[in-house]
């Protein structure tokens, strides 16, 4: 599966969960969980969404880095909105170690493909050029 379908498949599911959460908070009438549901539209859904797009449109030639940066771009997302989740709301009794540490480095994974996409971005050329 090349980096665009991908990427495309999965901010497809973190648009799903967008809008569950959205519905549940909605209908339950408590906007607690806002900032988790924020990151998940934002982070998830919008921009691996717009990375696919790029991929699509440049076909970035440098495959690693773009690999890295899709496979960064994905586990970050996951990890950083679950991390927050775990964090804000501690569902279950994991060490408060670990949820910060998914939090932190679901975040820091996230900047990577942010650094990554960046440096793809200035070394991809459109068909046109």
């Amino acid at each position: 599966m090349n980096h665009s379908k991908l990427l495309l498949i999965v901010s497809s599911l973190f648009g799903l969960w967008g809008v569950m959460m959205g519905a549940h908070m909605a209908g339950g009438g408590s906007y607690a969980l806002s900032a988790i549901h924020a990151h998940v539209l934002v982070l998830g859904w919008l921009t691996l969404f717009a990375w696919s797009v790029f991929h699509k449109l440049y076909k970035p030639k440098q495959r690693l880095l773009a690999s890295l940066q899709t496979w960064t771009g994905i586990i970050g997302a996951i990890l950083l909105t679950v991390g927050m989740w775990l964090y804000t709301n501690e569902p279950f009794a994991l060490p408060p170690a670990l949820q910060l540490g998914l939090y932190i480095g679901g975040g820091m994974t996230v900047v990577v493909s942010f650094i990554l996409f960046a440096v793809l971005a200035f070394l991809s050329s459109s068909k046109e050029e």
